[in-house]
């Protein structure tokens, strides 16, 4: 892409996901996904992937159509643009694998198009497999690089040391910008890794929309995320030995959670429901 195709945007956004070692069940990729969809949302622009990956790791994929013609899709990073119905600001979504090589030069080239968008606020989001119980809510944990005081409600901020992903990179090129940044992390049950994982990647939208004070559209995830326990419910019913894990975790994290916290979920629940409701027109 090219920085004549930016097209005027209404002080927009952006929120990044990538698939790979920072995107357990693909809640993370999920989330971006599901507002893709939901906003139809149009491809501003593409990276060429030449340049990002090792195609001996991220292979591209040979696929064919309805008449057997073949056509290579390679691990392509993309930029799209979306205009919500009714909100104040537009919104740039950024899908892509994680990069194997030039993570400085890549965070450069993405946030330096989202810069000439008009990008002020950054959000990334990601998902890690954890000792959580999937009886009990999503825990999401998040950290702010001190440009803004966009940081979710009840989201745990993050002691995290050791290895990092590219969402770390991009967070860190973002405060080089001037960019407010904003990182936030689902906690998936670890013994529940294959994806997807809807609860999570609901989890994973709530926080964004406490993060801005916006209402995002739901869609089917919530139904999703309900099939989705159901079915986790019936693993711990097939399996005593996941079950007896399961109230050992549950009895860790009811001992670990403060009297009020119960409380605090639900006044954040109101109040993105009436969000919701208002940007339907509802009163």
């Amino acid at each position: 892409m090219t920085f004549d195709d930016i097209p005027p945007l209404r002080d927009p956004w952006m929120l990044a996901a990538f698939e790979g070692w920072s995107d357990a069940a693909d809640a993370a990729s999920g989330t971006v996904d599901h507002l893709i969809e939901e906003w139809d949302a149009e491809v501003l622009g593409e990276l060429d992937p030449e340049d990002y990956y090792d195609f001996q790791v991220n292979r591209p994929q040979l696929r064919r159509d309805d008449e057997g013609r073949p056509t290579l899709q390679w691990p392509t990073p993309t930029l799209f643009v979306a205009r919500p119905a009714g909100a104040e600001r537009d919104v740039i979504l950024l899908r892509a694998q994680e990069p194997n090589l030039r993570w400085r030069g890549f965070c450069s080239t993405v946030l330096g198009i989202a810069s000439l968008a008009g990008v002020t606020d950054v959000i990334t989001l990601g998902a890690l497999l954890a000792d959580t119980p999937h009886t009990r809510p999503v825990p999401v944990s998040g950290s702010s690089n001190g440009l803004s005081a966009r940081v979710a409600p009840g989201v745990e901020v993050s002691h995290y040391s050791g290895p990092v992903g590219i969402t770390t990179a991009l967070v860190e090129e973002a405060t080089n910008l001037g960019m407010s940044a904003v990182s936030l992390w689902a906690a998936v049950p670890h013994y529940l890794a294959e994806p997807p994982c809807p609860k999570a990647t609901l989890a994973l939208l709530g926080a964004v929309e406490d993060a801005l004070s916006i209402p995002l559209p739901q869609g089917l995830l919530d139904e999703l995320s309900e099939a989705w326990q159901r079915g986790a419910e019936e693993v711990m019913e097939d399996d005593e030995d996941i079950a007896d894990y399961v109230k050992a975790l549950e009895s860790e994290r009811d001992t670990s959670e403060l009297p009020e916290a119960s409380g605090d979920a639900i006044a954040r629940e109101f109040e993105r429901y009436l969000r919701r409701r208002g940007s339907n027109g509802d009163r």
